[in-house]
């Protein structure tokens, strides 16, 4: 997905789930159903994520699929709260994921997961909460040489900065730029999109508006597809503004 191909993404994905239910082997399908649900996750579809968690969850509830339990929590927990089923709650959800996870002994993807939880502990203006997870998640992605993540870690870390106090414009500038430089290493293209938003609306809010059309229209005509998911459509809504 963070390559900058989420239409493809999700036809692979949803290929890997009809193969799997093909199939007399519930635990691909867990598995199958899970990665859907983080596709979907990722393209902003948190509707057709919660509904794809549930299944998980019934399917490794009925097999005792503890790990597949684990994450589907997490991304149920997500999806509640961009759905506004209730931010607390699924705070609470992500959470007991996170515990159950790390209690079946597995650790990869764990910082990509901590930041999912702190991306939520900002919608609810929880700022030292997720600044605290974000802390976490970077000191265990550099303890395992854990890469993926970093970008967005970064860019997470400005805007919590940002909504901390508004004193915090050049750090968080500094974050933005960081994991603009990070995606560009990686070729995660939908990482850098996410980023470079995040750097134009600050360079927007102080004054250096040109910067910011410049750098969001290098990115955006990277790509060429996935123009119904949440971050196209906000990049595009973003440059609108800019160019008026």
């Amino acid at each position: 997905m963070e390559s900058g191909f989420p239409d493809q993404a999700l036809k692979r994905g949803r290929e890997a789930v009809a193969f799997a239910q093909a199939l007399p082997h519930p635990h691909s399908l867990a598995a199958a159903g899970y990665f859907l649900s983080l596709i979907y996750e990722f393209r902003g579809e948190a509707r057709a994520a919660l509904e794809t968690a549930e299944s998980v969850a019934t399917e490794s509830t009925r097999h005792g699929f503890s790990l597949w339990s684990s994450l589907a929590k997490i991304q149920h927990g997500w999806a509640m709260i961009e759905l506004g089923l209730g931010q607390q709650g699924g705070i609470v959800e992500m959470n007991e994921g996170l515990r159950d996870y790390r209690a079946t002994g597995a650790g990869i993807s764990l910082p990509y997961f901590l930041s999912l939880l702190a991306e939520a502990h900002e919608k609810a203006r929880s700022f030292e909460d997720g600044l605290r997870t974000l802390r976490e998640a970077l000191a265990i992605a550099n303890e395992h040489d854990e890469g993926q993540p970093e970008a967005e870690l970064n860019r997470l870390m400005g805007e919590l900065l940002l909504m901390q106090n508004d004193s915090n414009v050049e750090e968080a500038e500094n974050s933005f730029r960081r994991a603009i430089e990070i995606a560009c290493k990686q070729s995660a293209k939908s990482w850098e999109l996410r980023a470079t938003m995040s750097l134009a609306r600050l360079l927007r809010d102080t004054g250096r508006r040109d910067e910011a059309r410049a750098k969001l229209t290098d990115i955006y005509n990277w790509f060429t597809e996935g123009f119904d998911t949440a971050d196209l459509k906000e990049a595009k809504a973003l440059l609108d503004e800019l160019s008026t």
